[in-house]
């Protein structure tokens, strides 16, 4: 590990335990700073109005002691759910704005990444906090703790959760394209971010400011790809993580852990093939062009044992496209300076 790392490690880790929520409350009426909590859903009636309810009852409502809450508003972005996830999200509590409505000149694409770069056209928030929907058993530390440093420490712009991943009675047995491939490709390509326990995790917050700079790639690339990015922008001690304990939710299964890892590839290299920089997305872009992204899907040939017995090829075309910086975006310009 670089010495760099090490030092970062020691002065960007800390536990949810560090920053009690009256602390978060104070330093948010100090510094006036809104904080918005978006859960990006697609078919997760089953878990998402718990994750609604509790964000809305612990940290959305006025503290009993200052009258302030911590967060000022809860979306669920519903990627086109075919089941109940938005009558679920509605009743708990969230504002649920569905995909198609956002931007609506620009056909969606699927994809988690597609939804979240969508919604930094709907929040208000100064501080953006990505929660997955499909978390069990969930913990307001997963808001309070990734939000927190973001209140306290002016200099910090992005900060990852952290936490045990627990599959089949193996405390750590989850995250496999974790540590498969993301943790091989930042250690060989990125060794500034290889300090990171939970790179590809769907936990994290970071300022609007710096999310309106970063391409996103609209699938699952785009957690590799916001910290790659940012770490160019702004550099390894604006980042930070932070312990919040257990994370608990669905596991896919192997089919489809390979069509993630072959976005995560076709995300890491390219950014290999452009030196890492941002030059290419940086000013002068407007207009459709633009928002058609970098355009490309990467073919994935996978097996499935047929009727007859056999093994029989299934062909799969995952989608590499990246949607440009939201700041380049003529109708986000339009919305912040109405706002």
């Amino acid at each position: 590990m670089l010495d760099e790392v090490g030092q970062w490690l020691r002065r960007r880790s800390w536990r949810a335990a560090d920053r009690p929520l009256e602390a978060l409350l104070a330093a948010k009426r100090r510094t006036g700073t809104t904080v918005s909590v978006v859960l990006p859903a697609l078919n997760e009636e089953a878990t998402v109005g718990e994750i609604v309810s509790i964000i809305r009852r612990e940290l959305a409502s006025p503290h009993p002691a200052t009258g302030t809450s911590l967060v000022d508003e809860v979306i669920v972005m519903n990627s086109g759910s075919t089941d109940g996830t938005g009558a679920v999200a509605t009743a708990a509590g969230a504002r649920v704005v569905h995909r198609d409505e956002v931007l609506p000149r620009v056909p969606a694409r699927p994809g988690k990444g597609e939804v979240l770069w969508r919604s930094l056209m709907v929040t208000r928030g100064d501080i953006i906090c990505f929660v997955d929907a499909d978390l069990r058993e969930f913990s307001p530390d997963f808001v309070t703790g990734i939000v927190g440093p973001l209140l306290t420490e002016p200099d910090v712009q992005l900060v990852k959760a952290m936490y045990d991943r627990p599959l089949r009675g193996s405390p750590a047995g989850g995250g496999r394209v974790t540590e498969l491939v993301a943790r091989p490709l930042l250690n060989l390509h990125w060794p500034r971010l290889a300090g990171l326990v939970q790179p590809l995790g769907g936990e994290y917050a970071a300022r609007r400011s710096l999310l309106e700079r970063l391409p996103f790639p609209v699938g699952y690339g785009v957690e590799l790809a916001l910290l790659v990015d940012a770490l160019e922008l702004v550099g390894l001690d604006a980042l930070a993580q932070v312990d919040v304990g257990v994370r608990l939710h669905r596991n896919q299964d192997g089919p489809a852990l390979g069509r993630m890892a072959t976005a995560i590839y076709a995300t890491a290299q390219r950014r290999i093939e452009r030196g890492v920089g941002l030059d290419d997305h940086r000013g002068g872009h407007d207009g459709p062009s633009v928002l058609g992204g970098r355009s490309g899907a990467t073919p994935l040939t996978q097996f499935e044992r047929g009727e007859g017995g056999t093994f029989e090829p299934r062909g799969h075309l995952v989608d590499a496209e990246e949607r440009p910086p939201m700041c380049t975006v003529p109708e986000y310009g339009q919305r912040r300076v109405a706002a």
